[in-house]
């Protein structure tokens, strides 16, 4: 299985600061050396971590798969096309959250949706939908034209007992396998982390899980090299 790391927390810190370290363009050389398949990073719209000139550093030094995850504001829309990631994620956005709260309502959202994957798409940019795990949204992203989806795993990561992580890791296997059946490539990330990533690893049909909170939260006590060494192990890497 694939890792996507989401580098945003080592910004976040430098910001604490207001300086340039920690560095995450460094970060993400690391990650990418060591053996990670892609960086993921959030451009949101009051750049409160990751900002304009991370994003074009990060895109000149991301030889492999440079994911930006990023709403369908108009602006942020246009500095995409200028910036050309490999991929770019639509999620939703609330300027008081303090991380991605759920899943972008395809279904209520569909013409602007729909409108700017086929903007990202014309430009070559794969467009991917971060989605809950939910059979109606899977089909309303099916009809945006997006090849691919990212399933939030927020409700099995957050689940209070054993019953309800049961059902919840049932209901992702499901909304899985239905999406694939919809010639869907499957991708899943938010709040994995090292205790409860194994089962989803177990769910064959997801080819990428997006992790970036547990990972650099681990790495301020062993290290982001062993961090992610750990990550990738548990991932059959």
């Amino acid at each position: 299985m694939k890792l996507g790391v989401n580098i945003d927390h080592v910004a976040t810190l430098r910001q604490a600061r207001g300086g340039d370290t920690p560095d995450p363009i460094v970060a993400a050389q690391s990650c990418i050396r060591l053996g990670c398949d892609s960086i993921v990073c959030h451009l949101r719209e009051d750049r409160r971590h990751i900002n304009d000139e991370d994003l074009r550093n990060l895109r000149k030094s991301v030889k492999s798969k440079l994911n930006l995850e990023m709403s369908c504001a108009q602006d942020i829309v246009n500095i995409a096309l200028k910036v050309l990631p490999d991929q770019a994620t639509l999620v939703p956005e609330r300027r008081e959250e303090i991380t991605t709260e759920g899943g972008l309502d395809v279904i209520a959202n569909q013409k602007t949706v729909k409108q700017v994957v086929e903007r990202l798409g014309s430009a070559g940019i794969a467009v991917s939908l971060f989605i809950d795990p939910e059979q109606p949204q899977i089909e309303a992203a099916k009809r945006t034209g997006v090849e691919c989806i990212e399933l939030h795993t927020g409700r099995y990561a957050n689940a209070s007992n054993e019953s309800e992580v049961k059902f919840q890791l049932q209901n992702l296997k499901t909304s899985t396998r239905f999406a694939r059946s919809l010639t869907l490539n499957v991708f899943a990330g938010h709040g994995l982390n090292y205790e409860n990533v194994t089962k989803i690893v177990e769910i064959d049909e997801i080819e990428e899980l997006n992790i970036g909170h547990s990972i650099i939260s681990r790495a301020v006590f062993i290290g982001l090299e062993n961090a992610v060494q750990e990550m990738l192990a548990l991932l059959g890497r």
